[in-house]
């Protein structure tokens, strides 16, 4: 009687393994190829884009007004160091005198 019953629960077992293999695996789900970026982070990047092209523009405005602030301050510079040169030969050629 107890053989009968571990021969029984035995069959059982192999049977219950045999079916839990014999099933099919669960499905893998692959995603849809697809743009990566969602519609609205095209825009937001878009908008992102314009801005900074805007930004770069304004500071090659600014650069170019920066150089011409610069040749008009060396061209003072320079108009200040020929009136100190002409200063100091007045002084010169007065001690002379």
């Amino acid at each position: 009687m107890m053989r009968l019953k571990f021969l029984i629960f035995s069959a059982a077992a192999l049977l219950t393994a045999l079916g839990v293999m014999a099933q099919s695996p669960a499905p893998i789900v692959v995603p849809a190829a697809t743009d990566p970026i969602p519609a609205p982070e095209n825009a937001q990047k878009d908008a992102d884009d314009a801005a900074i092209t805007a930004a770069i523009a304004l500071l090659q405005e600014l650069k170019a007004q920066n150089d011409q602030t610069i040749k008009k301050q060396q061209a003072a510079l320079e108009a200040l160091d020929q009136l100190q040169k002409d200063a100091d030969q007045i002084r010169i050629f007065s001690k002379r005198g």
